[in-house]
């Protein structure tokens, strides 16, 4: 995996830690048709998100082995995130 894929991979986790956000919302904003950019497919195959269906709506959130990449990748990022509400 190339770095640039791994940082994009960061990233999404980044932006899905400071708050769930829908499927659809995670969709427009990460899914892309380039097969050599495949952030989302690699995040939720590597099990650093995951889907879930809350209050009858699909959202994205941050697993356990995201939290613990991003605080071996990002470490002051993951300690912002544990100051979030």
């Amino acid at each position: 995996m190339t770095d640039t894929v791994e940082n994009l991979i960061l990233d999404l986790v980044e932006w899905v830690g400071r708050r769930e956000r829908t499927y659809h919302e995670t969709m427009d904003a990460w899914r892309t048709s380039c097969p050599r950019l495949q952030v989302w497919e690699d995040a939720s195959g590597r099990g650093l998100v995951e889907t879930a269906h809350v209050n009858g709506h699909l959202i994205v959130r941050v697993t356990a082995v995201g939290f613990a990449h991003l605080k071996e990748k990002r470490p002051q990022v993951y300690e912002e995130l544990q100051l979030l509400p």
